[in-house]
């Protein structure tokens, strides 16, 4: 295979892509689209629209933007999400033992 072949292949999974693909896709997006179609070669273009959603997905998750989007619209993180619980009230809530002001400063 040669670089004229690659591009050969990709140009016509490009031209394709606008006949399968029920998405609305911009000409970058389906560039990319086909170049991941032509070197990957999934059975199908969804396939690769899967995979493209788990690493936007993963990647959201590590990068911390999941957890700034939980907090700011739902005040809680993907943590709490998946344990079903705040970080409070795993901790017991808003209770704080009473302070001992001899010991207070003891180790």
């Amino acid at each position: 295979m040669s670089l004229e072949d690659l591009t050969e292949d990709v140009e016509a999974t490009y031209r394709d892509l606008g006949d399968t693909c029920t998405t609305s896709l911009d000409r970058e997006t389906r560039t990319e689209l086909a170049m991941l179609e032509t070197v990957l070669e999934p059975e199908e273009t969804d396939e690769l629209v899967r995979r493209a959603i788990h690493l936007l997905f993963q990647s959201t998750v590590e990068t911390g933007r999941l957890d700034f989007h939980l907090r700011s619209g739902y005040d809680v993180t993907y943590d709490e999400y998946l344990t079903g619980m705040t970080f409070q009230e795993m901790a017991g809530g808003q209770t704080y033992p009473k302070l001992d002001d001899e010991r207070r400063y003891r180790f």
